[in-house]
């Protein structure tokens, strides 16, 4: 025989395979003809190949031939390839990398950069990574923090509610309630004393050293008050004994809040204020006796204090280990570790000169209060009441005034990243800062409201009481503002020359003071809300 056969019953295909040629895959379409046969040969004259299929692998580089190259340059940039969205974009990476259009043609065998970064493009599968989360947000704070801020620094108010026997006597100067010159004395010199010290204070916090921070608040805190005791001896008649023993008492009370806030113990201090809050609440059903309206303030004095004192005293102001620090910093300089590059263990302290304008701020503010208070009866004398919803709402506004604060800074901080040029962030950074305004004035004015109903024998709110309120509001929030991106001097200054006009206006009697005032504190909001547009649309504010 010529060859090997493949015997099949006839006209049966049983243990034949699909394709008819056996071991092959099937479908595999079974050959008619033998190869090399002349067209239109039938099967019956052609010689049919028999011969079985035999499946070949696929074909492989041999081992010692080298790997193609770019296949290598592909492996090597392979996730910079995924991420390209354009050929260009792996061109300019390898003509960055030194390749030559030379070189590409002699070691990858394509014409220059841009066809082999074709080829680089094609052979990789599209991979975009995924957005980057955005950062947690530094500027984040709770409503509530601040509203109980904002709580504590309203509630000693209910003191001159339950002080009122203890300053009884005739109309004070330009037609003032009895004993308000030496409270009022006492108080602007704590405010701005404090303001100068919780300053220094918050410096030492900053540097990490909470045991300097402390020994400051507990040699400045009774020192400041001690000053507004005084201040407010010179300021009292000799008949207005009384109102000194309560000034005296308002110094110290500010010293150990000071205390407290600057250390974060608001919550310790709201409790000290309990007694104080219920004993103001009892006077709207009954009058208590004066002996337990004095013993409701001492004890929520008592409080405050003892709180303070011991806060300062666990933040280690009384502790041997800050001396043994020092000691220690001190044998660094002796034994000559105090070269320049080495560290003594210590930062150095901070100005005085830096706390200042901060005072000076606390100044300027709490007289520009006063005077939106006490508008009314410097303008009528005795028979206007004083505008106390004014100052409560002023008080109370300060807790939202404070997260106000905190949203300008995380939604310009936001602009910042999604703005594309300068214009475009301040613009983002003016309307925050209309937005920002306008929703405090807008608090400020329900409070103002709400007070107004709540306290007997308030003013009925009129147009200048109003344009005064909400000018003076601005002022505080923006001043604020400025003083927390460290622009506290234009603030001290604005706000200290606008408290100096409406003194020298009251003092020589030009014009009528709440007009005055309205007019003083209008300027300075303009003034101040200008600023802020200008110093706070630059993105170099906001690098802190």
């Amino acid at each position: 025989m010529s060859g090997s056969l493949w015997l099949t019953p006839p006209g049966s295909s049983a243990g034949t395979p699909a394709s008819g040629i056996p071991g092959a895959p099937a479908g595999t379409p079974a050959p008619t003809t033998a190869p090399g046969a002349p067209a239109g040969t039938s099967a019956s004259t052609a010689r049919v190949d028999t011969l079985p299929y035999v499946p070949r692998p696929a074909r492989q580089r041999p081992g010692w031939a080298a790997a193609d190259p770019v296949d290598e340059l592909t492996a090597r940039l392979e996730d910079l390839i995924a991420q390209a969205v354009h050929p260009d974009e792996i061109a300019a990476v390898l003509e960055s990398d030194g390749m030559t259009d030379d070189h590409i043609r002699l070691t990858y065998g394509r014409e220059d950069s841009f066809a082999l970064a074709e080829d680089l493009y094609a052979r990789v599968e599209r991979r975009h990574p995924e957005p980057p989360v955005p950062p947690a947000e530094p500027w984040h704070t709770g409503l509530g923090a601040c509203l109980l801020r904002g709580l504590v620094f309203a509630l000693p108010g209910l003191a001159y509610v339950l002080g009122a026997p203890l300053l009884d006597g005739p109309p004070a100067a330009f037609g003032l309630p009895a004993g308000t010159v030496p409270l009022l004395a006492g108080a602007v010199t704590g405010w701005a004393w404090n303001q100068a010290l919780a300053h220094r204070a918050y410096a030492w916090l900053g540097l990490g050293d909470r045991a300097a921070a402390a020994r400051t608040l507990l040699t400045g805190g009774p020192l400041g008050a001690l000053l507004g005791a005084l201040v407010a001896v010179a300021a009292a008649r000799p008949d207005q004994w009384g109102a000194v023993a309560f000034a005296a008492g308002q110094s110290l009370y500010l010293a150990a809040a000071t205390a407290l806030l600057v250390l974060g113990r608001e919550k310790g201090l709201f409790g000290a204020l309990l007694p104080l809050a219920a004993g103001a609440a009892a006077t709207l059903w009954t009058a208590p006796p004066g002996a337990l309206r004095v013993a409701l303030l001492l004890l929520s004095l008592l409080a405050a204090t003892g709180l303070a004192v011991r806060a300062l005293t666990a933040e280690g102001a009384l502790r041997a280990g800050a001396a043994a620090g020092e000691r220690g910093a001190t044998t660094g300089e002796r034994t000559g570790r105090s070269r320049p590059g080495y560290r003594t263990g210590r930062p150095a302290a901070p100005r005085f000169a830096a706390s200042l304008p901060y005072g000076l701020f606390g100044l300027g503010t709490g007289l520009l209060v006063l005077y939106a208070a006490l508008g009314d009866v410097l303008a009528h004398g005795p028979a206007a009441a004083v505008a106390a919803p004014a100052a409560v709402a002023l008080t109370l506004s300060m807790g939202p005034a404070e997260w106000l604060l905190y949203r300008f800074r995380a939604e310009t901080l936001a602009g910042l990243r999604a703005a594309t040029g300068p214009a475009a962030f301040r613009r983002v950074a003016g309307g925050t800062l209309v937005l920002c305004l306008a929703c405090y004035l807008t608090v400020l004015l329900v409070l103002a409201a709400v007070c107004t109903a709540l306290i007997t024998g308030a003013p009925e709110p009129g147009g200048p009481w109003l344009v005064t309120l909400l000018t003076t509001g601005a002022v505080l929030w923006t001043a604020l503002l400025l003083q927390s991106f460290g622009a506290v001097l234009a603030a001290a200054v604005v706000c200290a020359l606008a408290a100096g006009a409406q003194t020298v206006a009251l003092a020589t009697g030009a014009g009528d003071p709440r007009a005055v005032g309205a007019l003083v504190a209008g300027a300075a909001a303009l003034t101040l809300v200008a600023l802020c547009a200008v110093l706070l649309g630059r993105v170099t504010a906001h690098r802190r």
